[in-house]
């Protein structure tokens, strides 16, 4: 009688600790890389949203810092592989979305939310079937980067005499790189402790160089890694690497940035995600920075697009669900896209809100060429992504521009897509 009393008064006790139990199992867990300053700021206007709207919900921020996924995505695959998924993660349209996530069968489609929401109408059909198998989107874009944008100080060009029209031709470019070699100012801005960094640049020269027809047929084998152009394009961005800081390899992309906030470089050839951490910095549009699309990328948006999933079996369907139709609604794509640095992946948002930059990223995309990136995973499997990074590695360091291709050549032939 008394061991029975006893089991029934800890039995009580841990009830009145444990407190309501349903509240403990309504939960999201949010996976993403957006870890720098305005990146997550600008989660943070959309998690608010989900906990504002729902604040018997418990909102779980699992990002992992490193740009472009590189820290991320080898955890989420181990999560996925082992059955523990989060229920809504971060990627990217494309080769990533459709071979990491949607064949393995870890994201379920969201076509009924489409249909809920009026997206069909809302998304343009070429970005969803960006994100679409047989039909079925599996994706909910928040945002869209343009990856190919060449940024500089304005005030560092004004003091030293060098004008900048609306385009700069890469000859141009190096003009005004040998104005500042060997001065307290780096004419390049880098920061490549992950070496994505350093390959935005490379891709942005590549489109620069062979153009959009040619830079896309790398991608279904119609031009080779090894033809005369793209070795151009190597050698171009190889002469790039001689103007970058001294301190590339010891800072991360938005150090990079702050770099060049503060005037210590001059040009950052990187993603428009940079346009966030300026602004973060205080820095104003026009007058304190400027931008063209890198040279010879005039008419070409290499596109990353930002979206999340629906996990297949999501350990908090109806949570998600929430979640994903906060995150496709208007004025959270606005909201967060002002502090991203990025344009709404819907076609209704005000335009009125976003400043010079964003505006003339609106209609880049609208007019130009949309291709896809390797670097952040659309244009080519996982494995090629990864040697492809290899590469870029060897190549910073030995400048070895045969060598760069034939490896480029030979993993693009045997990820299937190259000849």
């Amino acid at each position: 009688m008394r061991t029975s009393l006893l089991l029934l008064i800890i039995l009580l006790l841990s009830s009145c600790q444990s407190g309501d139990p349903t509240r403990s199992e309504k939960q999201i867990e949010v996976f993403t890389w957006w870890t720098s300053g305005s990146e997550a700021s600008a989660l943070e206007t959309v998690l608010e949203t989900y906990q504002n709207r729902y604040p018997d919900v418990e909102v779980i921020n699992a990002s992992i810092a490193g740009g472009g996924g590189s820290a991320a995505r080898p955890v989420l695959q181990t999560r996925l592989v082992g059955g523990n998924p989060p229920d809504t993660w971060q990627t990217h349209h494309g080769a990533e979305l459709m071979g990491q996530y949607v064949m393995p069968g870890f994201a379920a489609s969201v076509k009924d939310l489409y249909d809920a929401e009026g997206w069909y109408e809302l998304f343009s059909p070429s970005l969803i079937e960006m994100v679409s198998k047989d039909s079925e989107p599996y994706l909910v874009v928040l945002n869209l980067h343009r990856s190919n944008t060449l940024w500089y100080n304005k005030h560092v060009l004004a003091e030293h005499g060098i004008p900048m029209g609306d385009a700069l031709s890469i000859e141009e470019l190096f003009r005004i790189a040998e104005e500042f070699q060997n001065t307290e100012i780096a004419p390049l801005c880098m920061g490549d402790t992950g070496i994505w960094a350093t390959g935005i640049m490379f891709e942005n020269t590549l489109a620069g160089t062979i153009g959009a027809e040619r830079y896309q047929g790398l991608w279904n084998g119609s031009t080779r890694f090894t033809d005369s152009d793209v070795m151009e394009a190597v050698r171009t961005y190889g002469r790039l690497l001689n103007y970058q800081n001294d301190d590339h390899a010891a800072l991360s992309w938005d150090q990079a940035a702050d770099k060049m906030a503060e005037g210590a470089c001059v040009f950052y050839s990187m993603g428009d995600w940079v346009y966030g951490e300026l602004i973060r910095d205080g820095l104003q549009e026009n007058i304190d920075f400027g931008w063209v699309a890198h040279p010879g990328t005039e008419g070409i948006h290499i596109l990353v697009t930002d979206g999340f999933t629906l996990a297949r079996n999501a350990p908090h369907p109806e949570e998600t669900l929430n979640m994903l139709r906060i995150m496709g609604e208007r004025v959270v794509q606005e909201d967060f896209n002002l502090i991203k640095g990025s344009i709404c992946a819907r076609n209704d948002c005000d335009r009125s809100r976003f400043g010079p930059y964003l505006q003339w990223a609106m209609d880049e995309y609208a007019k130009s060429v949309a291709v896809p990136t390797a670097i952040h995973g659309s244009a080519a499997p996982a494995d090629f992504q990864q040697s492809l990074n290899d590469a870029l590695t060897d190549f910073v360091v030995r400048r070895d521009a045969e060598a760069f291709t034939e490896m480029l050549a030979r993993e693009a032939r045997a990820s299937g897509f190259g000849m």
